[in-house]
Protein backbone atom coordinates (compact mmCIF):
# COMPACT_ATOMS: atom_id res chain seq x y z
CA UNK A 1 0.00 0.00 0.00
CA UNK A 2 1.35 3.36 -0.61
CA UNK A 3 -0.16 7.16 -0.64
CA UNK A 4 -0.48 9.19 -3.89
CA UNK A 5 1.12 12.43 -4.30
CA UNK A 6 1.95 14.86 -6.79
CA UNK A 7 3.52 17.59 -5.49
CA UNK A 8 5.96 20.27 -6.34
CA UNK A 9 8.40 22.68 -3.33
CA UNK A 10 9.95 25.72 -3.87
CA UNK A 11 12.41 26.40 -1.33
CA UNK A 12 14.05 29.14 -0.18
CA UNK A 13 15.99 28.59 2.99
CA UNK A 14 18.96 26.28 4.18
CA UNK A 15 16.32 24.23 6.89
CA UNK A 16 13.03 23.32 5.01
CA UNK A 17 12.62 20.50 7.79
CA UNK A 18 12.67 22.95 11.30
CA UNK A 19 10.12 25.59 8.44
CA UNK A 20 7.59 22.39 8.26
CA UNK A 21 7.93 20.78 11.39
CA UNK A 22 6.92 24.65 12.96
CA UNK A 23 4.33 25.49 10.32
CA UNK A 24 0.93 24.69 11.10
CA UNK A 25 -1.20 27.12 8.87
CA UNK A 26 -0.58 28.43 5.30
CA UNK A 27 -0.83 32.19 4.07
CA UNK A 28 -3.91 32.42 1.98
CA UNK A 29 -2.84 35.70 0.32
CA UNK A 30 0.69 34.19 -0.76
CA UNK A 31 -1.02 30.96 -1.63
CA UNK A 32 -3.79 32.90 -3.84
CA UNK A 33 -1.32 34.73 -5.83
CA UNK A 34 0.68 31.43 -6.81
CA UNK A 35 -2.39 29.89 -7.76
CA UNK A 36 -2.81 32.90 -10.20
CA UNK A 37 0.30 32.57 -11.37
CA UNK A 38 0.18 28.94 -12.06
CA UNK A 39 -3.04 29.00 -13.88
CA UNK A 40 -3.66 32.56 -15.62
CA UNK A 41 -6.73 31.48 -17.63
CA UNK A 42 -8.19 30.05 -14.91
CA UNK A 43 -10.05 31.03 -11.46
CA UNK A 44 -9.24 29.89 -8.06
CA UNK A 45 -11.59 29.25 -5.85
CA UNK A 46 -10.56 29.34 -2.10
CA UNK A 47 -12.08 25.85 -0.63
CA UNK A 48 -10.99 24.78 2.70
CA UNK A 49 -7.28 23.80 4.50
CA UNK A 50 -6.17 20.45 4.65
CA UNK A 51 -3.46 18.23 5.96
CA UNK A 52 -0.93 18.02 3.38
CA UNK A 53 -0.75 14.06 3.63
CA UNK A 54 -4.85 14.13 2.95
CA UNK A 55 -4.89 16.10 -0.28
CA UNK A 56 -0.69 15.40 -2.29
CA UNK A 57 -2.71 13.60 -4.71
CA UNK A 58 -5.33 16.08 -5.99
CA UNK A 59 -8.18 15.77 -9.05
CA UNK A 60 -7.86 18.05 -11.94
CA UNK A 61 -10.39 20.32 -10.73
CA UNK A 62 -8.27 21.37 -7.85
CA UNK A 63 -5.28 22.96 -6.19
CA UNK A 64 -3.69 22.65 -2.96
CA UNK A 65 -0.55 25.32 -1.87
CA UNK A 66 0.82 25.60 1.20
CA UNK A 67 2.95 28.82 1.91
CA UNK A 68 5.21 29.33 4.72
CA UNK A 69 8.75 31.08 5.32
CA UNK A 70 10.70 30.39 2.87
CA UNK A 71 8.80 27.10 1.66
CA UNK A 72 6.29 26.79 -0.58
CA UNK A 73 4.45 22.95 -1.78
CA UNK A 74 2.18 22.70 -4.53
CA UNK A 75 -0.34 19.74 -5.15
CA UNK A 76 -1.60 19.66 -8.52
CA UNK A 77 -2.23 17.16 -11.08
CA UNK A 78 -0.50 18.91 -13.71
CA UNK A 79 2.46 17.98 -12.25
CA UNK A 80 1.92 14.08 -12.99
CA UNK A 81 5.18 13.92 -16.20
CA UNK A 82 6.60 10.52 -16.20
CA UNK A 83 9.76 12.73 -17.33
CA UNK A 84 10.40 14.85 -14.79
CA UNK A 85 12.87 16.61 -17.10
CA UNK A 86 10.04 17.54 -19.20
CA UNK A 87 7.96 19.63 -16.66
CA UNK A 88 6.90 23.05 -18.43
CA UNK A 89 9.60 25.92 -17.09
CA UNK A 90 6.42 27.74 -15.52
CA UNK A 91 6.30 24.71 -12.86
CA UNK A 92 10.13 24.90 -12.02
CA UNK A 93 11.12 28.70 -11.39
CA UNK A 94 7.40 30.50 -10.80
CA UNK A 95 9.04 32.02 -7.48
CA UNK A 96 12.90 32.99 -7.00
CA UNK A 97 13.93 29.79 -4.68
CA UNK A 98 17.09 28.46 -4.82
CA UNK A 99 15.72 24.72 -4.73
CA UNK A 100 13.06 22.90 -6.73
CA UNK A 101 11.70 19.34 -5.36
CA UNK A 102 9.28 17.48 -7.33
CA UNK A 103 7.95 13.83 -5.76
CA UNK A 104 5.07 12.18 -7.30
CA UNK A 105 4.11 8.52 -6.66
CA UNK A 106 0.83 6.48 -7.70
CA UNK A 107 0.18 2.82 -6.00
CA UNK A 108 -2.12 1.81 -8.18
CA UNK A 109 1.32 1.89 -10.78
CA UNK A 110 3.36 1.01 -8.67
CA UNK A 111 5.32 4.59 -9.97
CA UNK A 112 7.57 6.66 -8.20
CA UNK A 113 9.33 9.85 -9.54
CA UNK A 114 11.34 13.02 -8.61
CA UNK A 115 13.68 15.57 -9.39
CA UNK A 116 15.76 18.20 -7.69
CA UNK A 117 16.60 21.56 -9.59
CA UNK A 118 19.00 24.02 -8.57
CA UNK A 119 17.76 27.76 -9.55
CA UNK A 120 16.09 26.10 -12.66
CA UNK A 121 18.57 23.79 -13.38
CA UNK A 122 17.97 20.20 -13.30
CA UNK A 123 20.43 18.37 -11.18
CA UNK A 124 18.69 14.78 -10.68
CA UNK A 125 15.89 13.37 -11.80
CA UNK A 126 14.13 9.55 -11.00
CA UNK A 127 10.78 8.13 -12.78
CA UNK A 128 10.09 4.30 -12.42
CA UNK A 129 8.12 1.64 -11.99
CA UNK A 130 9.37 -1.51 -10.03
CA UNK A 131 10.38 -3.06 -14.31
CA UNK A 132 10.70 0.38 -16.47
CA UNK A 133 12.54 3.15 -16.09
CA UNK A 134 11.11 5.91 -17.55
CA UNK A 135 14.52 8.51 -16.59
CA UNK A 136 17.23 8.33 -14.46
CA UNK A 137 19.36 11.50 -15.01
CA UNK A 138 21.94 13.18 -13.08
CA UNK A 139 24.55 11.81 -10.48
CA UNK A 140 22.69 9.87 -7.65
CA UNK A 141 22.51 11.48 -4.69
CA UNK A 142 23.98 10.15 -1.28
CA UNK A 143 21.29 9.03 0.22
CA UNK A 144 20.10 6.90 -2.55
CA UNK A 145 23.18 4.41 -2.28
CA UNK A 146 21.45 2.43 0.08
CA UNK A 147 18.50 1.78 -2.35
CA UNK A 148 20.94 0.82 -5.20
CA UNK A 149 23.00 -1.31 -3.04
CA UNK A 150 19.96 -3.46 -2.23
CA UNK A 151 19.22 -2.31 1.42
CA UNK A 152 15.75 -1.91 0.65
CA UNK A 153 14.21 -4.44 -1.59
CA UNK A 154 10.62 -5.51 -3.37
CA UNK A 155 9.26 -7.76 -1.28
CA UNK A 156 6.61 -10.00 -3.61
CA UNK A 157 3.72 -12.26 -2.89
CA UNK A 158 4.46 -16.07 -2.39
CA UNK A 159 4.89 -17.77 -5.83
CA UNK A 160 5.62 -14.68 -7.90
CA UNK A 161 9.14 -14.94 -9.60
CA UNK A 162 10.76 -11.26 -9.60
CA UNK A 163 10.73 -9.86 -13.23
CA UNK A 164 14.69 -10.20 -14.40
CA UNK A 165 14.28 -6.24 -15.43
CA UNK A 166 13.23 -5.31 -11.95
CA UNK A 167 14.86 -2.62 -9.67
CA UNK A 168 16.22 -3.72 -6.55
CA UNK A 169 14.15 -1.30 -5.17
CA UNK A 170 10.32 -0.14 -4.65
CA UNK A 171 10.11 3.16 -7.52
CA UNK A 172 7.86 4.84 -4.44
CA UNK A 173 9.26 3.87 -1.40
CA UNK A 174 12.34 5.51 -3.38
CA UNK A 175 10.18 8.66 -3.90
CA UNK A 176 9.27 8.71 -0.54
CA UNK A 177 12.77 8.58 1.01
CA UNK A 178 13.51 11.65 -1.23
CA UNK A 179 10.54 13.44 0.34
CA UNK A 180 12.15 12.38 3.64
CA UNK A 181 15.26 13.58 2.93
CA UNK A 182 14.92 16.68 1.42
CA UNK A 183 11.03 17.63 3.28
CA UNK A 184 11.31 15.56 6.68
CA UNK A 185 8.27 13.27 6.42
CA UNK A 186 7.01 10.61 4.63
CA UNK A 187 3.47 9.69 3.55
CA UNK A 188 3.21 6.57 4.54
CA UNK A 189 4.02 4.11 7.76
CA UNK A 190 4.72 6.17 11.28
CA UNK A 191 7.38 8.71 11.65
CA UNK A 192 11.25 7.35 11.82
CA UNK A 193 14.02 9.10 13.83
CA UNK A 194 13.83 12.60 13.30
CA UNK A 195 10.24 12.55 10.73
CA UNK A 196 7.58 14.50 11.45
CA UNK A 197 4.09 13.99 11.31
CA UNK A 198 2.06 15.56 7.74
CA UNK A 199 -1.14 15.39 9.35
CA UNK A 200 0.09 18.90 11.04
CA UNK A 201 1.29 20.40 8.03
CA UNK A 202 -2.16 22.44 6.54
CA UNK A 203 -2.29 23.77 3.18
CA UNK A 204 -4.93 25.84 1.16
CA UNK A 205 -7.50 24.48 -0.92
CA UNK A 206 -8.80 26.12 -4.14
CA UNK A 207 -10.99 24.96 -7.16
CA UNK A 208 -10.42 25.83 -10.47
CA UNK A 209 -12.96 27.19 -12.83
CA UNK A 210 -12.72 28.89 -16.56
CA UNK A 211 -13.39 32.57 -16.40
CA UNK A 212 -17.30 33.13 -15.85
CA UNK A 213 -18.35 29.72 -14.54
CA UNK A 214 -16.88 30.34 -10.97
CA UNK A 215 -19.79 30.10 -8.00
CA UNK A 216 -20.83 33.67 -6.89
CA UNK A 217 -18.42 34.91 -4.61
CA UNK A 218 -19.62 35.23 -0.83
CA UNK A 219 -17.20 37.20 1.48
CA UNK A 220 -16.01 35.63 4.13
CA UNK A 221 -13.54 34.45 6.44
CA UNK A 222 -10.90 32.03 4.83
CA UNK A 223 -12.02 28.72 5.48
CA UNK A 224 -11.06 26.80 9.08
CA UNK A 225 -8.91 23.72 8.85
CA UNK A 226 -10.51 20.68 8.57
CA UNK A 227 -10.30 17.47 10.74
CA UNK A 228 -7.79 15.59 9.02
CA UNK A 229 -8.67 12.42 7.23
CA UNK A 230 -7.02 8.68 6.63
CA UNK A 231 -5.32 8.08 3.89
CA UNK A 232 -7.53 5.86 1.56
CA UNK A 233 -6.65 2.32 1.16
CA UNK A 234 -5.19 1.52 -2.57
CA UNK A 235 -3.60 -1.31 -4.25
CA UNK A 236 -0.15 -0.83 -5.39
CA UNK A 237 -0.54 -3.66 -7.75
CA UNK A 238 -2.07 -6.79 -8.76
CA UNK A 239 0.99 -9.15 -8.50
CA UNK A 240 3.68 -6.68 -6.87
CA UNK A 241 3.65 -5.00 -3.08
CA UNK A 242 6.21 -3.36 -1.02
CA UNK A 243 7.05 -3.59 2.11
CA UNK A 244 4.54 -3.19 5.05
CA UNK A 245 4.95 0.01 6.48
CA UNK A 246 4.28 0.07 10.43
CA UNK A 247 0.42 1.68 10.80
CA UNK A 248 0.69 5.28 12.30
CA UNK A 249 -0.44 5.64 15.85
Amino acid sequence: MGAKASTVWYIDTPDPIAVLRSSTTSDWDTASALAGRLFPDRVAVPSQLSPVSAVAGVGPDEIYIGAYPGVTVVCSAELTVATPSTLPEPWIHPLAAERTYLVMTDPETAWGAFAYWERGTLRRSFSATPIYIYEDSGLPLVWERRFWAGEHPLVYPPGVLPDPLSLPFHPQEFAEAANSEWLGYRYTGAPRGDEFDPISLQVCGFTMHAPGQEPRRVEQAPPEATPPEPMPDRSIMRWLKRKSPEPRS
